[in-house]
């Protein structure tokens, strides 16, 4: 069911959609499309590009993606073990 992920997209979007309330939904996915470099239509923006660029408009441009934060390790050699399945 997509009621978590409609929750999900109205309640990052209202904080977002406050700073500029004189637009319309439309001109706000349009602004958001921009923003992320997403140049086809607007009918075609996924709901994930949607999601991630609100909740990492604020974060350093350095900070991992929420879903992949995760599995993210600060050390290549440690995440290679990892993945090797040599260390836990």
């Amino acid at each position: 069911m997509k009621c978590h992920r409609l929750n999900e997209v109205l309640e990052l979007l209202q904080p977002y959609w406050s700073k500029d309330p004189e637009l319309s939904l439309i001109q706000i996915l349009q602004k958001i499309a921009g923003e992320t470099g997403f140049d086809k239509s607007v009918t075609e923006l996924p709901d994930e590009v949607i999601i991630y660029h609100l909740k990492m408009i604020d974060k350093d441009k350095s900070e991992p993606i929420p879903g992949i934060k995760k599995d993210y390790e600060d050390d290549f050699k440690t995440a290679l073990l990892k993945a090797r399945g040599i260390i836990k």
